[in-house]
């Protein structure tokens, strides 16, 4: 079984220009739920929302092209891709030679696809989706909608996740709201660098106390844990604490190394927000 320790994450690395989709790194996320204590039926839907800022290959007669790649990531795999190994994967890309821009998506869309399903049963496709140069034009730059919590003054003195920090008016009426913060921070298990990011919560039900929710969030500060991994620990700690009837949590990375990641799990099945980068991505 891989773990973040084996990958190439923090060491020093030779940087292949020619196509090879061994550089994928898998680790399974089995190990992380099991910490939260997830099995296999998970409390949650969702999928990680990538996007590929640095892809570029060659044409048949050796120009190159570049491009944009939205990746979706089911969060129902076996696996989260290593993101420094899909760095140095779609890196393979840069010198070999493809016959249209066509050829790449499916390739992309196998490769990642075994990588994210490896040692276990394929129940869906990495969604991939390739934007031409010529529509770079068209990628929004919008922030998350919702309440902002960081309006809040407060003293905050936890930085590693303190669930006890969360509650909710359990005896009174359910509410619906949408809170957002631009204060997640976390940082990566392996090299300790940290990650930026925001956070939208969504819920129905009995009404979250937001001065606690903010420092919630704030906790993750010095926490270390892969984007994934951070969402969903937030995703069954207010689960557990708060008893919402209905619960997304969606964090929105900024980016490294040209990728961004930006997981998203619900309770109830919906659509998947569309993958709009912040301004701080």
């Amino acid at each position: 079984m891989n773990t973040p320790q084996q990958s190439r994450l923090g060491q020093a690395t030779v940087y292949a220009d020619q196509y090879d989709a061994s550089l994928l790194f898998p680790i399974p996320r089995a190990a992380q739920r099991s910490e939260l204590g997830l099995g296999t039926q998970l409390p949650f839907l969702g999928a990680d929302l990538w996007t590929a800022f640095e892809l570029s290959w060659l044409n048949p007669r050796g120009k190159p092209q570049v491009a944009l790649a939205h990746i979706t990531v089911p969060c129902e795999s076996v696996n989260i891709i290593e993101s420094k190994s899909l760095k140095l994967y779609l890196g393979s890309f840069n010198n070999s030679r493809f016959t249209d821009a066509a050829e790449v998506l499916a390739r992309l869309r196998a490769d990642l696809t075994e990588a994210a399903w490896r040692g276990g049963v394929v129940q869906s496709s990495v969604g991939v989706k390739l934007l031409a140069a010529e529509l770079f034009d068209r990628e929004p730059i919008e922030e998350l909608d919702g309440l902002s919590l960081d309006r809040l003054d407060l003293d905050c003195d936890r930085y590693t996740p303190a669930p006890d920090l969360l509650s909710a008016a359990t005896l009174e009426a359910p509410v619906s709201e949408v809170l957002t913060s631009n204060l997640l921070r976390s940082n990566c298990p392996v090299t300790g660098q940290p990650d930026w990011g925001s956070v939208q919560i969504s819920y129905f039900g009995p009404q979250i106390d937001q001065a606690g929710l903010l420092r919630y969030i704030i906790s993750f500060r010095d926490h270390q844990g892969f984007h994934e991994h951070c969402v969903e620990r937030m995703f069954t700690d207010i689960q557990a604490r708060c008893q919402p009837h209905k619960l997304s949590v969606y964090a929105r990375y900024t980016r490294r190394g040209g990728l961004d990641i930006n997981p998203f799990r619900t309770s109830y099945p919906q659509a998947l927000p569309a993958n709009h980068r912040n301004a701080r991505q």
